[in-house]
């Protein structure tokens, strides 16, 4: 059975017959969108399954020639890298259908965007011929900019705009290195191609190689975002429905993490490791940046917008030092903010519904008024902080450990991000929650509903699963990281630096044999 084709395409075969239901039948179109989710979850929980946690190749994979005169095929695969973003992508997709349920203008139009989204999202994963990813790459924008432009906020026609400018300026310029990467097969082989696998085999110089990183780092780098490129993600999330928001923080920033472990960093190695300590200077930047840049935020959403740029600084320092526990620390921040920034947007967008603000200063009290939401969404905050015991304290702690032996003063300017976190995450969880009802439109809202805690049930299960016990996560991820980080290692040491799997050794004084 084609596994991966049914991952991808069953979210779009849903989109296709939403169209055919009349827009007159909400309930009929809501349960049909959360069915045509619930699928590839489930084809994702098999999948999963049946991955082989020893081997660090590609797996699951699925080869046809599509345009075979220039070399491009139809080509999916999955490894310890792309499974678990498989998994947090079809594990949230219900999640934010279920929570469409608040969602009462063009609801039909919305369900559509929302499943064609998925299926570009998780082809962008699996999808192993650089043409082919560039397709699902650039239709994954289609969906967001509609989301953002019809279903936002007051100034969701400039959020939508700049998000496309933005993500299209960086990503034309990956366009034309994927290209030079074909012809470049053709010059070394004879033959065009586009695959992953064909093109790692290719010798590009070092100067060639500098140019090619950089145009596929900017497009990745912009996506993520990274500091100083992340201006547009504050107004595209402020604007963004709640749904919308959540895919976008939960699902599609990490394609620009995963674009650098799939395609930047392994393509070309030895600008790779020229370029680390760079991206690991603006990841401190933007750890430290937007932490302090939430304390000062207003608006609910704003501050868990520019908490991403902190938390995804945190992604980038790991990946860049270049360690199996940096990057094993960086994929599995991936998995965890995810998990905690979407429950903290479908926090945020609860009691929006219920007050229609997001203004941090029209509340206080609310825990008197809404227990229940008060202690989800206490469990979601303390997620985001990073407490042990719970999903996020595994990656950063990996993370640290990781960046310290490779960058020592980053992994401590990085470490002050994580107590600044905890001041902003706190002091605005008292600000909303305790403290007297000053405010008397908030003494009438309602608690959540069975279906809002639903919602939240699923990941804070998955809070405490994998901040007790991520070892099976982690197994499944560390043959791949691997196998990445082997080609690394003739460039770090001809740089002059430690082995990825001895930098923590020597970095903490003991003998790097």
């Amino acid at each position: 059975m084609p596994l991966l084709s049914a991952i991808v395409f069953t979210p779009l075969l849903g989109a296709l017959v939403l169209l055919f239901v009349a827009r007159e039948q909400t309930q009929a179109l809501r349960r049909a969108a959360l069915v045509f989710s619930l699928v590839p979850f489930a084809f994702s929980l098999w999948l999963v399954a049946e991955f082989d946690g020893v081997h660090g190749g590609l797996q699951w994979v699925e080869r046809a020639a599509w345009i075979p005169r220039f070399g491009i095929h139809y080509m999916l695969g999955v490894d310890g890298i792309s499974l678990f973003l498989v998994l947090l992508t079809t594990f949230l997709m219900p999640i934010v259908c279920v929570q469409a349920w608040d969602v009462h203008h063009r609801l039909k139009e919305y369900l559509v965007l929302l499943l064609v989204m998925e299926s570009a999202m998780l082809g962008a994963l699996v999808a192993t011929d650089l043409f082919l990813f560039y397709v699902f790459w650039e239709l994954m924008l289609i969906p967001m900019y509609f989301l953002i432009g019809i279903w936002g906020g007051e100034r969701r026609i400039y959020a939508a705009i700049k998000l496309v400018l933005y993500t299209m300026a960086g990503s034309l310029l990956m366009l034309v290195a994927i290209i030079y990467l074909a012809l470049a097969h053709h010059q070394q082989v004879g033959q065009y191609s586009f695959a992953w696998e064909h093109l790692l085999q290719l010798h590009l110089s070092l100067d060639v190689q500098r140019l090619l990183f950089a145009a596929f780092a900017l497009a990745f780098a912009i996506k993520v975002p990274m500091f100083p490129l992340h201006t547009w993600l504050p107004d595209a999330h402020t604007e963004a429905p709640t749904g919308g928001s959540v895919i976008l923080a939960a699902i599609l920033l990490k394609m620009g993490t995963y674009g650098f472990l799939r395609f930047a960093i392994p393509l070309f190695p030895q600008a790779a490791v020229e370029a680390m300590p760079v991206i690991a200077a603006l990841a401190v930047i933007g750890i430290i940046y937007g932490a302090l840049v939430c304390m000062v935020q207003p608006d609910l959403k704003r501050l868990v917008a520019y908490s991403s740029v902190s938390h995804l600084g945190f992604v980038m320092l790991g990946m860049a030092a270049l360690t199996l526990q940096g990057v094993q620390g960086s994929l599995m921040q991936m998995l965890n903010h995810g998990l905690s920034t979407g429950g903290l947007f479908l926090a945020v967008g609860a009691i929006y519904e219920r007050r229609h603000t997001r203004l941090i200063a029209e509340f206080g009290g609310l825990w008197a008024r809404l227990p229940v939401f008060g202690a989800l969404f206490l469990v979601v905050m303390l997620s985001s902080v990073g407490l042990p015991g719970l999903n996020g304290f595994v990656g950063e702690f990996l993370i640290l450990l990781g960046a310290f032996g490779r960058y020592p003063l980053g992994a401590i300017l990085g470490t002050t991000g994580v107590i600044l976190g905890a001041v902003y995450l706190l002091w605005m969880f008292q600000r909303v929650m305790f403290g007297p009802l000053t405010h008397p439109e908030n003494a009438a809202l309602r608690d959540l509903s069975a279906r809002e805690v639903a919602m939240f049930v699923p990941l804070i299960a998955l809070f405490f699963l994998l901040g007790l016990y991520p070892k099976p996560v982690l197994q499944r991820m560390e043959p791949a990281v691997r196998v990445t980080l082997d080609r690394l290692e003739p460039y770090l040491e001809r740089a002059g630096l430690p082995r990825s799997d001895q930098a923590l050794h020597v970095a903490g004084g003991g003998s790097a044999e």
